[in-house]
């Protein structure tokens, strides 16, 4: 077995609790949603200092989707936008089903996290939970293609 094929276990810290419960594509800035912290994996004072954070970064795990795709396809099945790799794309047809979000924090209640604008559903497992920091944008202009704008435009 090669490095990068091993196996790897990871552990949920949290789960998603409330929001929508099933999955469309669009319009999820209003979404509110709370990640309910695993006791188990995380002590109480886990989240000391993350309330001064406006914002989270979320790592989770499409855990409806059992699709794998490994090459391209058209963002959406729109055949307007063109055929793009799988790594080109945020669908959750991915090989490991992962998934990165970043929500508005509304407030930390012990082991209960708050948060708007979070793309995933009601019992989604969460991997990781990082503050969202303005040092970590990337430096310079994102160039992006128009298609990937167009598929924004409603989603949050």
């Amino acid at each position: 077995m090669t490095s990068h094929s091993r196996q790897i276990t990871l552990t949920p810290i949290a789960v998603v609790r409330g929001g929508r419960s099933e999955v469309f594509e669009d319009g999820w800035g209003a979404e509110v949603a709370t990640l309910v912290l695993d006791p188990d994996v995380l002590d109480p004072n886990a989240t000391d200092g993350l309330a001064e954070f406006s914002h989270l970064e979320v790592v989770f795990y499409f855990h409806r989707e059992d699709r794998v795709r490994r090459g391209a396809a058209h963002p959406r099945g729109n055949p307007a936008w063109p055929r793009v790799g799988v790594l080109a794309d945020h669908s959750p047809v991915r090989p490991n089903h992962l998934g990165v979000s970043r929500c508005r924090l509304l407030e930390v209640s012990g082991m209960e996290l708050r948060v708007q604008g979070l793309d995933a559903i009601d019992g989604t497992p969460v991997l990781d939970i990082k503050p969202y920091a303005s040092g970590f944008v990337p430096r310079g202009p994102i160039r992006e293609p128009e298609w990937i704008a167009e598929l924004m435009a409603g989603y949050y």
